[in-house]
């Protein structure tokens, strides 16, 4: 069965005693590993016990693939329900897994992990129409979502964002789970102690870090620059970015000078637009944001918009490989933007 997005904290608080795997995907791989753990102390609370704790491997189940099964059915030496996790799960494991799920043998909870899978995936369709097992999804923290985030990872540490802080933060993290509690974590120590997290704190702390790669990429989109735009995604890619990450940083670049434009539009002067935007643009990238929104017209910015948005859908549904849909959006937009 598909959990909901809006029923996974309620599930990973107390799952259902009748599931007997869950599979956690998605492309956020910072949010899987943290709910595959979430899963596993359910059930065992010494993860490094290994009479409790099996962990498997895909390559492992292609030389045996009766191991999922076997290490579910075995019983733990000195009691205690165990958790067997699959890690680096993709369609190639499905028969093992279908073979266990006809037949459950044991008390053990299976949790398997797993990248991006798309809506044919044998081993997503497999879990989604099984009675005994569950989908955990994972995708890259919303806005909502991720301010929550943030709220509680500061106040862990006696912290509280000011508002254009918090916009700052919402804008440049949130694609990566994991990575956004490390920032989290880097900039409460940079503050030393309890306190407000001011906008330059933000700045200071994640700017030149998690968000660089990412920002270089909507910018050398947004400049036209396609080749520019290749190499930093080639990179970001190389260093395990993810590409429904990539689109949405562009995205909100680009809904930032959607913004602008449309208050230029309406009379405003550039500077006065440009005010206008919370978190303000970086001082050192003012110049380069004001010749962005004098290449853009409203109505081009519209139809970058709607390819960006399009793109991850296609990420998310088609099944098709998402860095090739990611590049073709952006070489689209970039060269649109070349043409002035």
């Amino acid at each position: 069965m598909k959990i909901a997005a809006a029923r996974i904290e309620a599930f990973l608080r107390q799952p259902d005693p009748q599931i007997r795997a869950v599979l956690v995907y998605g492309p956020d791989q910072g949010l899987v590993r943290e709910r595959v753990e979430r899963l596993m102390r359910g059930v065992v609370a010494d993860l490094s016990d290994p009479f409790r704790v099996a962990e498997l491997r895909a390559a492992q189940l292609k030389e045996s693939p009766a191991a999922l099964a076997d290490e579910a059915a075995a019983i733990a030496m000195g009691g205690g329900r165990r958790v067997v996790v699959l890690r680096d799960a993709a369609d190639g494991q499905s028969a093992s897994l279908a073979s266990f799920l006809a037949n459950p043998r044991g008390d053990s909870l299976v949790v398997v992990e797993a990248g991006e899978l798309g809506p044919r995936s044998s081993l997503r369709k497999l879990v989604e129409g099984a009675d005994n097992a569950a989908v955990l999804a994972c995708y890259g923290d919303e806005a909502g979502t991720l301010e929550t985030v943030i709220v509680a990872e500061l106040k862990a540490s006696g912290l509280m964002a000011e508002p254009d802080a918090m916009a700052y933060l919402v804008e440049h993290l949130g694609g990566d789970r994991r990575l956004t509690r490390s920032e989290l974590t880097k900039l409460a120590l940079y503050m030393g102690g309890p306190g407000r997290v001011k906008l330059e704190d933000a700045v200071a702390c994640v700017g030149d870090s998690a968000a660089r790669g990412l920002d270089d990429l909507a910018l050398s989109t947004a400049d036209g620059d396609h080749i520019g735009a290749q190499r930093v995604l080639d990179k970001l890619l190389n260093e395990g970015a993810q590409p429904v990450a990539m689109l949405r940083s562009v995205s909100r670049h680009f809904i930032r000078l959607h913004l602008v434009a449309g208050l230029i539009a309406q009379g405003k002067s550039v500077d006065q637009a440009m005010g206008a935007l919370k978190p303000p643009v970086i001082f050192k990238m003012a110049d380069r944001f004001r010749r962005q929104v004098s290449r853009w017209p409203v109505d081009r910015l519209g139809r970058a918009l709607e390819l960006l948005t399009e793109a991850e859908l296609d990420c998310k549904t088609t099944g098709l490989p998402a860095p090739e849909i990611t590049a073709r959006a952006l070489m689209m937009i970039a060269r649109a933007a070349s043409r002035r």
